[in-house]
Protein backbone atom coordinates (compact mmCIF):
# COMPACT_ATOMS: atom_id res chain seq x y z
CA UNK A 1 0.00 0.00 0.00
CA UNK A 2 1.11 3.35 -0.29
CA UNK A 3 2.16 6.49 1.80
CA UNK A 4 -0.43 9.24 0.94
CA UNK A 5 -0.41 13.07 1.55
CA UNK A 6 -3.64 14.76 1.77
CA UNK A 7 -4.74 18.39 1.27
CA UNK A 8 -7.81 19.71 1.61
CA UNK A 9 -8.86 23.19 0.40
CA UNK A 10 -11.92 25.32 0.78
CA UNK A 11 -15.11 25.20 2.23
CA UNK A 12 -15.99 23.42 4.98
CA UNK A 13 -18.38 20.98 2.42
CA UNK A 14 -14.92 20.46 0.96
CA UNK A 15 -13.45 19.12 4.83
CA UNK A 16 -16.44 16.99 4.89
CA UNK A 17 -15.51 14.71 1.50
CA UNK A 18 -11.88 14.99 2.63
CA UNK A 19 -12.41 13.23 6.09
CA UNK A 20 -14.51 10.64 3.86
CA UNK A 21 -11.79 10.16 1.37
CA UNK A 22 -9.42 9.95 4.16
CA UNK A 23 -11.33 6.95 6.04
CA UNK A 24 -11.94 5.25 2.71
CA UNK A 25 -8.04 5.25 1.69
CA UNK A 26 -7.29 4.41 5.67
CA UNK A 27 -10.05 1.05 5.16
CA UNK A 28 -7.24 0.08 2.34
CA UNK A 29 -4.84 0.33 4.16
CA UNK A 30 -2.62 2.89 2.99
CA UNK A 31 -0.22 5.37 5.11
CA UNK A 32 -1.74 8.90 5.55
CA UNK A 33 1.69 10.67 6.19
CA UNK A 34 2.29 14.32 7.06
CA UNK A 35 5.24 15.29 5.11
CA UNK A 36 5.01 15.69 1.29
CA UNK A 37 8.50 14.52 0.88
CA UNK A 38 7.77 11.23 2.62
CA UNK A 39 4.94 10.61 -0.24
CA UNK A 40 4.48 8.38 -2.81
CA UNK A 41 0.69 9.61 -3.94
CA UNK A 42 -0.28 13.46 -3.37
CA UNK A 43 -4.15 13.91 -3.24
CA UNK A 44 -4.87 18.07 -3.14
CA UNK A 45 -8.86 18.54 -2.43
CA UNK A 46 -9.50 21.71 -4.64
CA UNK A 47 -11.61 24.44 -4.30
CA UNK A 48 -12.85 26.77 -7.17
CA UNK A 49 -15.54 28.97 -6.03
CA UNK A 50 -14.59 32.07 -6.97
CA UNK A 51 -10.97 33.38 -8.46
CA UNK A 52 -9.08 33.39 -5.57
CA UNK A 53 -9.89 29.76 -4.19
CA UNK A 54 -9.41 28.77 -8.05
CA UNK A 55 -5.31 30.31 -7.71
CA UNK A 56 -5.09 28.68 -4.52
CA UNK A 57 -6.07 25.70 -5.79
CA UNK A 58 -3.25 26.10 -9.02
CA UNK A 59 -0.43 27.28 -6.81
CA UNK A 60 -0.91 24.15 -4.51
CA UNK A 61 -1.02 21.40 -7.38
CA UNK A 62 2.09 23.34 -9.34
CA UNK A 63 4.21 23.45 -5.78
CA UNK A 64 3.39 19.73 -5.37
CA UNK A 65 4.28 19.03 -8.67
CA UNK A 66 7.74 19.18 -7.67
CA UNK A 67 7.63 16.63 -4.95
CA UNK A 68 7.63 14.48 -8.17
CA UNK A 69 10.94 15.73 -9.50
CA UNK A 70 12.68 16.04 -6.33
CA UNK A 71 11.18 13.41 -4.01
CA UNK A 72 9.33 9.99 -4.23
CA UNK A 73 6.03 11.72 -5.21
CA UNK A 74 4.47 9.14 -8.34
CA UNK A 75 1.28 10.55 -9.07
CA UNK A 76 -0.96 13.27 -8.00
CA UNK A 77 -4.47 13.32 -8.11
CA UNK A 78 -6.40 16.30 -8.30
CA UNK A 79 -10.13 16.06 -6.37
CA UNK A 80 -12.62 18.64 -6.18
CA UNK A 81 -14.34 21.43 -7.47
CA UNK A 82 -11.17 22.94 -9.70
CA UNK A 83 -10.56 19.31 -11.60
CA UNK A 84 -14.54 19.07 -11.83
CA UNK A 85 -14.97 22.76 -13.44
CA UNK A 86 -11.85 22.94 -15.17
CA UNK A 87 -11.20 19.06 -15.84
CA UNK A 88 -9.48 19.68 -19.76
CA UNK A 89 -7.56 22.95 -18.42
CA UNK A 90 -5.84 20.98 -15.64
CA UNK A 91 -4.37 17.77 -17.85
CA UNK A 92 -3.35 20.41 -20.91
CA UNK A 93 -1.35 23.44 -18.59
CA UNK A 94 -0.55 21.08 -15.45
CA UNK A 95 0.80 17.81 -17.05
CA UNK A 96 2.33 16.87 -13.84
CA UNK A 97 -1.31 15.74 -12.29
CA UNK A 98 -1.83 11.95 -13.22
CA UNK A 99 -5.42 11.58 -12.36
CA UNK A 100 -9.07 13.70 -10.97
CA UNK A 101 -11.40 12.28 -9.37
CA UNK A 102 -14.58 14.99 -9.31
CA UNK A 103 -16.57 15.94 -6.64
CA UNK A 104 -19.60 13.26 -6.88
CA UNK A 105 -16.72 10.53 -7.54
CA UNK A 106 -14.59 10.45 -4.05
CA UNK A 107 -16.20 7.06 -3.00
CA UNK A 108 -13.66 5.77 -6.43
CA UNK A 109 -10.35 6.98 -4.58
CA UNK A 110 -8.65 3.68 -4.46
CA UNK A 111 -9.95 2.02 -7.53
CA UNK A 112 -8.49 5.14 -9.26
CA UNK A 113 -4.81 4.66 -6.97
CA UNK A 114 -4.93 1.09 -8.37
CA UNK A 115 -5.56 2.28 -12.28
CA UNK A 116 -2.28 4.53 -11.37
CA UNK A 117 -0.33 1.63 -10.09
CA UNK A 118 -1.46 -0.42 -13.29
CA UNK A 119 0.22 2.45 -15.51
CA UNK A 120 -2.64 4.22 -16.89
CA UNK A 121 -2.68 8.23 -16.99
CA UNK A 122 -4.57 11.20 -17.07
CA UNK A 123 -7.55 9.23 -15.24
CA UNK A 124 -10.76 11.34 -15.27
CA UNK A 125 -13.59 9.72 -13.03
CA UNK A 126 -16.35 12.14 -13.35
CA UNK A 127 -20.38 11.85 -12.03
CA UNK A 128 -23.37 13.08 -12.88
CA UNK A 129 -25.15 12.45 -9.06
CA UNK A 130 -23.39 12.06 -6.22
CA UNK A 131 -23.78 8.17 -4.25
CA UNK A 132 -22.70 9.77 -1.10
CA UNK A 133 -23.29 7.09 1.28
CA UNK A 134 -20.21 7.03 3.12
CA UNK A 135 -20.94 7.43 6.76
CA UNK A 136 -17.47 7.59 8.85
CA UNK A 137 -14.94 10.11 8.05
CA UNK A 138 -11.08 10.74 9.73
CA UNK A 139 -12.00 13.63 12.49
CA UNK A 140 -9.16 16.22 11.06
CA UNK A 141 -10.94 19.23 13.33
CA UNK A 142 -10.48 19.14 17.06
CA UNK A 143 -12.53 16.74 17.96
CA UNK A 144 -15.33 18.26 19.28
CA UNK A 145 -17.67 19.77 16.97
CA UNK A 146 -17.91 18.74 13.66
CA UNK A 147 -19.56 19.42 9.44
CA UNK A 148 -22.45 17.57 8.38
CA UNK A 149 -23.63 17.35 5.13
CA UNK A 150 -26.68 16.98 4.21
CA UNK A 151 -27.62 17.81 0.89
CA UNK A 152 -24.98 18.03 -1.74
CA UNK A 153 -25.33 20.89 -5.49
CA UNK A 154 -28.12 23.82 -5.45
CA UNK A 155 -31.04 24.10 -7.51
CA UNK A 156 -31.07 27.78 -7.29
CA UNK A 157 -29.02 29.07 -10.33
CA UNK A 158 -28.03 32.81 -8.86
CA UNK A 159 -26.22 34.43 -11.53
CA UNK A 160 -23.05 35.10 -10.06
CA UNK A 161 -22.89 31.56 -8.58
CA UNK A 162 -21.18 28.40 -10.69
CA UNK A 163 -21.92 25.99 -7.65
CA UNK A 164 -24.93 24.11 -9.88
CA UNK A 165 -22.30 23.87 -12.73
CA UNK A 166 -19.83 22.04 -10.73
CA UNK A 167 -21.76 20.33 -8.25
CA UNK A 168 -25.23 20.01 -9.97
CA UNK A 169 -28.28 20.17 -8.90
CA UNK A 170 -29.98 19.90 -5.15
CA UNK A 171 -29.35 16.08 -3.98
CA UNK A 172 -30.59 15.27 -0.23
CA UNK A 173 -28.95 12.54 1.42
CA UNK A 174 -30.59 9.76 2.37
CA UNK A 175 -32.17 10.78 6.06
CA UNK A 176 -31.04 7.20 7.45
CA UNK A 177 -27.19 7.85 6.35
CA UNK A 178 -27.22 11.55 7.79
CA UNK A 179 -28.44 10.49 11.13
CA UNK A 180 -25.94 7.18 11.02
CA UNK A 181 -22.69 9.22 10.43
CA UNK A 182 -23.98 11.97 13.32
CA UNK A 183 -24.10 8.60 15.85
CA UNK A 184 -20.85 7.78 14.70
CA UNK A 185 -19.15 11.53 14.93
CA UNK A 186 -21.02 11.16 18.74
CA UNK A 187 -19.47 7.90 19.39
CA UNK A 188 -16.03 9.46 18.37
CA UNK A 189 -16.44 12.53 20.46
CA UNK A 190 -18.09 14.81 18.88
CA UNK A 191 -20.45 17.49 20.89
CA UNK A 192 -21.24 19.78 17.99
CA UNK A 193 -23.03 19.34 14.78
CA UNK A 194 -23.16 21.79 12.38
CA UNK A 195 -25.31 20.96 9.66
CA UNK A 196 -24.39 22.10 5.96
CA UNK A 197 -25.49 22.15 2.77
CA UNK A 198 -25.61 25.07 -0.60
CA UNK A 199 -28.82 25.42 1.63
CA UNK A 200 -30.31 22.92 4.23
CA UNK A 201 -33.61 24.18 4.65
CA UNK A 202 -34.94 23.01 1.28
CA UNK A 203 -33.08 19.84 2.76
CA UNK A 204 -35.73 16.72 1.34
CA UNK A 205 -37.84 18.52 -1.17
CA UNK A 206 -35.91 16.62 -3.83
CA UNK A 207 -35.87 12.93 -2.52
CA UNK A 208 -39.16 12.79 -0.11
CA UNK A 209 -41.43 15.75 -2.07
CA UNK A 210 -41.75 18.02 1.17
CA UNK A 211 -38.71 19.87 3.53
CA UNK A 212 -37.76 17.62 6.30
CA UNK A 213 -35.12 20.03 8.15
CA UNK A 214 -37.18 20.20 11.04
CA UNK A 215 -37.30 16.29 11.09
CA UNK A 216 -33.96 15.62 10.94
CA UNK A 217 -32.71 18.23 13.39
CA UNK A 218 -35.48 16.24 15.86
CA UNK A 219 -34.15 13.07 15.14
CA UNK A 220 -30.53 14.15 15.70
CA UNK A 221 -31.42 16.11 18.63
CA UNK A 222 -31.96 12.48 20.15
CA UNK A 223 -28.36 11.30 20.30
CA UNK A 224 -27.54 11.16 23.75
CA UNK A 225 -23.76 12.59 23.05
CA UNK A 226 -24.22 15.68 20.56
CA UNK A 227 -25.46 18.72 23.07
CA UNK A 228 -25.42 21.33 20.29
CA UNK A 229 -27.07 21.23 16.52
CA UNK A 230 -26.31 24.75 14.59
CA UNK A 231 -27.92 25.45 11.13
CA UNK A 232 -25.53 27.15 8.16
CA UNK A 233 -26.82 28.21 5.30
CA UNK A 234 -30.98 29.09 5.23
CA UNK A 235 -32.24 31.13 2.28
CA UNK A 236 -34.34 33.29 3.57
CA UNK A 237 -37.82 32.04 1.36
CA UNK A 238 -37.32 28.22 2.87
CA UNK A 239 -37.17 29.08 6.16
CA UNK A 240 -40.43 27.78 7.19
CA UNK A 241 -42.62 27.95 10.46
CA UNK A 242 -42.06 24.45 11.14
CA UNK A 243 -38.20 25.17 10.58
CA UNK A 244 -38.56 27.95 12.95
CA UNK A 245 -40.47 26.16 15.59
CA UNK A 246 -37.67 23.36 16.05
CA UNK A 247 -35.09 26.19 16.65
CA UNK A 248 -37.54 27.65 19.69
CA UNK A 249 -38.31 24.54 20.98
CA UNK A 250 -35.77 21.78 20.79
CA UNK A 251 -32.62 22.67 23.59
CA UNK A 252 -30.15 21.06 21.57
CA UNK A 253 -30.86 23.68 18.22
CA UNK A 254 -28.44 26.95 18.90
CA UNK A 255 -30.43 29.79 18.56
CA UNK A 256 -28.37 30.87 15.28
CA UNK A 257 -29.03 30.96 12.07
CA UNK A 258 -27.14 31.66 8.92
CA UNK A 259 -29.13 33.30 6.07
CA UNK A 260 -27.45 34.17 2.90
CA UNK A 261 -29.13 37.54 1.77
CA UNK A 262 -26.58 38.89 -0.26
CA UNK A 263 -28.28 42.40 -0.85
CA UNK A 264 -31.54 43.90 0.33
CA UNK A 265 -32.06 46.07 -3.17
CA UNK A 266 -34.76 44.63 -5.59
CA UNK A 267 -33.31 45.41 -8.84
CA UNK A 268 -29.58 44.37 -7.58
CA UNK A 269 -31.66 40.95 -6.08
CA UNK A 270 -33.41 40.33 -9.62
CA UNK A 271 -30.28 40.71 -11.44
CA UNK A 272 -28.76 38.21 -9.36
CA UNK A 273 -30.94 35.62 -9.74
CA UNK A 274 -32.43 35.72 -6.05
CA UNK A 275 -35.79 34.27 -5.20
CA UNK A 276 -36.56 37.19 -2.28
CA UNK A 277 -37.45 40.85 -1.97
CA UNK A 278 -36.32 43.19 0.05
CA UNK A 279 -39.59 43.17 1.86
CA UNK A 280 -39.34 39.42 2.20
CA UNK A 281 -36.10 39.49 4.05
CA UNK A 282 -37.20 42.23 6.67
CA UNK A 283 -40.36 40.14 7.28
CA UNK A 284 -38.41 36.75 7.83
CA UNK A 285 -36.06 38.81 10.15
CA UNK A 286 -38.60 40.18 12.07
CA UNK A 287 -40.45 36.78 12.34
CA UNK A 288 -37.39 35.47 13.40
CA UNK A 289 -36.80 37.70 16.39
CA UNK A 290 -40.06 37.97 17.73
CA UNK A 291 -40.55 34.16 17.74
CA UNK A 292 -37.03 34.12 18.83
CA UNK A 293 -35.98 36.75 20.70
CA UNK A 294 -32.28 35.61 21.39
CA UNK A 295 -31.26 34.30 18.05
CA UNK A 296 -28.52 35.08 16.58
CA UNK A 297 -28.73 35.69 12.44
CA UNK A 298 -25.85 35.85 10.60
CA UNK A 299 -25.85 36.39 7.01
CA UNK A 300 -23.70 37.45 3.50
CA UNK A 301 -23.49 40.34 1.27
CA UNK A 302 -21.96 41.23 -1.97
CA UNK A 303 -21.06 44.12 -3.30
CA UNK A 304 -20.23 45.72 -6.44
CA UNK A 305 -22.30 43.42 -8.59
CA UNK A 306 -22.33 44.42 -12.09
CA UNK A 307 -25.25 47.74 -12.55
CA UNK A 308 -24.76 47.88 -8.67
CA UNK A 309 -25.59 51.93 -8.57
CA UNK A 310 -24.37 54.58 -6.27
CA UNK A 311 -28.11 54.97 -5.40
CA UNK A 312 -28.30 50.66 -4.84
CA UNK A 313 -25.46 50.86 -2.69
CA UNK A 314 -26.93 53.63 -0.57
CA UNK A 315 -29.74 51.88 0.06
CA UNK A 316 -27.84 48.39 1.17
CA UNK A 317 -25.70 50.40 3.57
CA UNK A 318 -29.00 52.26 5.19
CA UNK A 319 -30.36 48.93 5.22
CA UNK A 320 -27.56 47.56 7.19
CA UNK A 321 -28.22 49.89 9.89
CA UNK A 322 -31.82 49.13 9.99
CA UNK A 323 -31.44 45.42 9.93
CA UNK A 324 -28.31 45.18 12.91
CA UNK A 325 -27.63 41.91 12.32
CA UNK A 326 -25.60 40.20 14.44
CA UNK A 327 -22.93 38.41 11.95
CA UNK A 328 -21.98 39.73 8.98
CA UNK A 329 -19.78 38.43 5.83
CA UNK A 330 -18.63 41.35 2.79
CA UNK A 331 -17.70 40.03 -0.22
CA UNK A 332 -16.87 41.95 -3.59
CA UNK A 333 -18.42 40.25 -6.43
CA UNK A 334 -16.07 37.71 -8.13
CA UNK A 335 -16.64 37.47 -12.06
CA UNK A 336 -16.78 34.01 -12.39
CA UNK A 337 -16.48 31.94 -15.71
CA UNK A 338 -19.23 30.53 -17.35
CA UNK A 339 -21.72 32.68 -15.29
CA UNK A 340 -24.75 35.10 -16.31
CA UNK A 341 -23.67 37.72 -14.28
CA UNK A 342 -20.35 37.45 -15.82
CA UNK A 343 -21.70 39.02 -19.17
CA UNK A 344 -23.63 41.70 -17.55
CA UNK A 345 -23.46 45.25 -18.62
CA UNK A 346 -22.24 47.93 -15.61
CA UNK A 347 -19.16 45.46 -14.60
CA UNK A 348 -17.79 47.92 -11.47
CA UNK A 349 -13.92 48.50 -11.16
CA UNK A 350 -11.89 46.47 -8.58
CA UNK A 351 -10.96 49.47 -6.69
CA UNK A 352 -14.77 50.60 -6.15
CA UNK A 353 -15.70 47.14 -5.44
CA UNK A 354 -13.06 47.05 -2.47
CA UNK A 355 -14.21 50.44 -1.40
CA UNK A 356 -17.93 49.62 -1.16
CA UNK A 357 -17.09 46.40 0.68
CA UNK A 358 -14.62 48.31 3.40
CA UNK A 359 -17.74 51.03 4.03
CA UNK A 360 -19.90 48.31 4.58
CA UNK A 361 -17.53 46.34 6.88
CA UNK A 362 -16.91 49.71 8.84
CA UNK A 363 -20.85 49.93 9.23
CA UNK A 364 -21.10 46.33 10.44
CA UNK A 365 -17.88 46.80 12.93
CA UNK A 366 -20.52 49.78 14.81
CA UNK A 367 -22.59 47.43 14.97
CA UNK A 368 -20.75 44.08 16.48
CA UNK A 369 -19.18 46.76 19.02
CA UNK A 370 -22.34 47.76 20.18
CA UNK A 371 -24.07 44.13 19.94
CA UNK A 372 -21.25 42.47 21.78
CA UNK A 373 -21.33 45.25 24.52
CA UNK A 374 -25.00 44.63 25.56
CA UNK A 375 -23.49 40.86 26.30
CA UNK A 376 -21.34 42.44 29.32
CA UNK A 377 -22.77 41.23 32.63
CA UNK A 378 -23.94 38.43 31.40
CA UNK A 379 -23.40 34.41 31.76
CA UNK A 380 -23.78 32.46 28.73
CA UNK A 381 -22.93 28.45 28.60
CA UNK A 382 -19.94 28.62 26.64
CA UNK A 383 -18.09 25.32 24.80
CA UNK A 384 -13.98 24.90 25.35
CA UNK A 385 -12.28 25.50 21.86
CA UNK A 386 -8.81 25.33 23.39
CA UNK A 387 -6.67 26.67 26.27
CA UNK A 388 -3.50 29.53 25.14
CA UNK A 389 -0.98 28.05 27.47
CA UNK A 390 1.23 31.39 27.66
CA UNK A 391 -1.87 33.16 28.90
CA UNK A 392 -3.32 30.45 31.47
CA UNK A 393 -6.53 31.91 29.71
CA UNK A 394 -9.01 29.50 28.10
CA UNK A 395 -10.72 30.34 24.66
CA UNK A 396 -14.66 28.93 23.53
CA UNK A 397 -17.51 29.98 22.08
CA UNK A 398 -21.39 30.73 23.13
CA UNK A 399 -24.16 29.42 21.20
CA UNK A 400 -23.69 33.19 19.12
CA UNK A 401 -20.68 31.93 17.19
CA UNK A 402 -19.49 29.18 15.00
CA UNK A 403 -15.72 28.15 14.68
CA UNK A 404 -13.08 30.15 13.23
CA UNK A 405 -15.60 32.11 11.73
CA UNK A 406 -17.28 34.17 14.63
CA UNK A 407 -16.24 35.41 17.82
CA UNK A 408 -14.23 33.87 20.41
CA UNK A 409 -14.70 33.34 24.87
CA UNK A 410 -11.73 34.38 26.65
CA UNK A 411 -12.18 33.16 30.30
CA UNK A 412 -10.01 32.01 33.25
CA UNK A 413 -11.50 29.43 34.88
CA UNK A 414 -9.76 26.95 38.08
CA UNK A 415 -10.32 23.62 36.58
CA UNK A 416 -8.81 21.77 34.36
CA UNK A 417 -10.75 21.80 31.28
CA UNK A 418 -10.72 20.05 28.25
CA UNK A 419 -12.10 21.08 24.20
CA UNK A 420 -15.82 19.80 24.70
CA UNK A 421 -16.40 20.71 27.99
CA UNK A 422 -19.51 23.17 29.15
CA UNK A 423 -19.11 26.12 31.50
CA UNK A 424 -21.08 28.99 32.63
CA UNK A 425 -19.13 31.83 31.72
CA UNK A 426 -19.76 35.53 33.43
CA UNK A 427 -18.74 38.44 30.51
CA UNK A 428 -16.82 40.96 32.14
CA UNK A 429 -15.49 42.48 29.10
CA UNK A 430 -16.39 42.92 25.11
CA UNK A 431 -14.20 43.96 22.38
CA UNK A 432 -15.79 44.85 18.78
CA UNK A 433 -16.09 40.45 18.08
CA UNK A 434 -14.82 38.71 21.33
CA UNK A 435 -15.59 38.02 25.09
CA UNK A 436 -13.60 38.29 27.96
CA UNK A 437 -15.06 36.41 31.44
CA UNK A 438 -14.30 34.26 33.94
CA UNK A 439 -16.18 30.91 34.70
CA UNK A 440 -19.20 31.38 37.35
Amino acid sequence: MSKIAFISLGCDKNTVDSEKILHILMENKHEIVVNEDEAEIIIINTCAFIKDAQEESINTIIEMGQYKEECNCKYIIVCGCLGERYRQEVFKEMPEVDAICGVHAYEDINDIIERLEKGERQILDIQETPNDTVTKRVITTSGHYEYLKIAEGCNNHCTYCAIPKIRGTYKSRKFEDIIEEARFLARNGVKEVLLVAQEISCYGIDMYGKYRIHELIKEISKIEEIKWIRLLYCYPENITDDLIDVIKNEPKVCKYIDMPIQHTCDTVLKKMGRRTSRKEIFEKIDKLRRNIPEIIIRSTLIVGFPGESNEDFEKLCSDIKLLRLDRLGVFDYSKEDGTPAAILPGQIKYSEKIKRKNEVMKIQENVAISNNANNVGKEYLVIVDGMLEEDNVYCGRTYMDIPDVDGIVFFKSDKKLIAGDFVRVKIEKSTGYDLYGKEV
